[in-house]
């Protein structure tokens, strides 16, 4: 549930959390229904642009990188020789642009169930979007619960799940129907990434989403929070998923030779995030 205040504050009020987020605005910029959600931007006073779907803040100019850098480095990083990338959602494009920065990819494929979100991002997060014409990249507009449903067993080296929130167009994507197709379709050794929502605010389903990637036969898996300002709590989390055999470090010389530029992960952050906190150590071993 969200309200712009006479004051120009948009709150995004979150009744399952029992808390709220504000950010102080200049001017509402665009709306578009879209036949799956509802999208507005907003231009704000001190976090650039802001993009809003069905009333719940995911992203700004100030602090995506956070998201977009845990969402894609970790788990290229993890992997021996990532060549081809599937991500599932993502339409804002910032983390197709973090996975392209990583020469060795061959190939990445996206899908997003909605148009309007990439558009919206194109008009109004032009930078997310500069790596959309790599010619490593296909940007499609269709049902990902589909595609992985539908993709070759054995084809794919890294999937990142870049959706929201385990509601409407993202509902499909947290269950054990989807597990099992992204399994059948990682090669040995393939890793699955989802955004795996606030260890403080979600523990239930972060719980339920590691019980379920386990249950179809992932392997091995690592969840590493990370600060993610407009979001409940303030601390996300992305879970990475291992077929056939268990995680055995990072990349590390790789990460830090890396001659591109990111604002938040270095191998440092990639080694604190693999040290779990003791709140989700208890909860993990219930």
């Amino acid at each position: 549930m969200a309200n712009l205040e006479a004051n120009r504050w948009f709150t995004e009020v979150s009744d399952r959390d029992g808390s709220a987020f504000s950010l102080r605005i200049n001017k509402k910029l665009d709306e578009i229904q879209s036949p799956f959600q509802k999208v507005e931007m907003y231009e704000t006073t001190d976090f650039g642009n802001l993009m809003i779907i069905d009333g719940c803040t995911m992203v700004s100019s100030r602090e995506n990188f956070f998201y977009h850098e845990m969402m894609s480095h970790p788990a290229l990083f993890s992997h021996p020789a990532p060549k081809n990338v599937v991500i599932i959602g993502g339409g804002d494009c910032g983390t197709l642009r973090e996975v392209l920065k990583h020469p060795d990819v061959e190939s990445v494929t996206q899908i997003d169930i909605d148009e309007v979100v990439t558009n919206m991002s194109l008009k109004y997060f032009p930078e997310l979007c500069e790596s959309n014409n790599d010619p490593r990249a296909t940007v499609m507009f269709d049902d990902g619960i589909k595609f992985m449903r539908e993709a070759a067993a054995d084809s794919i080296d890294v999937i990142i799940v870049d959706g929201t929130d385990p509601v409407g167009p993202g509902e499909g994507l947290f269950n054990h129907a989807f597990y099992t197709s992204c399994l059948s379709a990682l090669r040995p050794g393939g890793i699955m990434i989802q955004q795996s929502e606030s260890p403080l605010m979600h523990m239930p389903l972060l719980i339920e989403m590691r019980d379920a990637m386990r249950d179809v036969g992932f392997n091995d898996l690592q969840t590493l929070p990370f600060p993610q300002p407009i979001y409940p709590s303030g601390l996300w989390s992305s879970t990475m998923a291992r077929k056939g055999e268990a995680f055995s470090g990072f990349r590390e010389q790789d990460a830090d030779n890396a001659k591109f530029h990111t604002d938040y992960y270095n191998v440092g952050i990639h080694k604190g995030a693999l040290a779990t906190p003791n709140f989700m150590k208890r909860a993990f071993e219930k």
